[in-house]
């Protein structure tokens, strides 16, 4: 009698391609460093160049020289943008995921900080009321003075009777 393969689980299968291990930190970076290049100046200004010169190029000389003519309205060119969209959209959002997790954190580490400044604040504060309730409470220049001159006169007239 022959054993039924599906009675028992695999030990292992092979996979036909091996699997890629991506090291999420270091990817995040290059995701943040792709949009932060995105959003300069200096790339619109690069990609507005490229572009200038990619329909000028494809316009203006003969046919036999364009690479992407005009009369199939810029295939090519079409192509290689929608790429760079399908691609930029996911990293921008993947840093701006990246930069709202380190705002969210940066968020408790200042509310944890205002509540201790806070709780500094309040301990100060009774600790001056305190400060002022015992101050109160000591005997000023002037009533020690007072307090030395009776019992000096006390003892003036106590010898006197004497």
């Amino acid at each position: 009698m022959a054993k039924n393969t599906l009675d028992a689980p695999l030990r292992s299968r092979q996979r036909f391609v091996t699997k890629i291990s991506i090291d999420r930190e270091q990817f995040g970076r290059a995701s943040e460093a792709f949009a932060r290049a995105m959003g300069t100046g200096a790339f619109l200004i690069g990609m507005t160049i490229v572009v200038a010169i990619w329909l000028t190029w494809n316009t203006l000389l003969p046919e036999n020289a364009q690479f992407d003519p005009r009369a199939t309205n810029f295939t090519l060119l079409t192509l290689i943008l929608s790429m760079q969209a399908s691609y930029a959209a996911p990293l921008i959002l993947l840093a701006q995921n990246r930069q709202d997790d380190r705002d969210r954190v940066q968020f408790e580490q200042d509310r944890q900080r205002a509540e201790r400044n806070l709780a500094d604040t309040e301990y100060l504060a009774r600790e001056v009321v305190a400060l002022r309730l015992a101050m109160e409470e000591l005997a000023t220049k002037d009533f020690v003075r007072d307090e030395l001159r009776d019992l000096l006169k006390e003892i003036l007239d106590e010898r006197k009777r004497d």
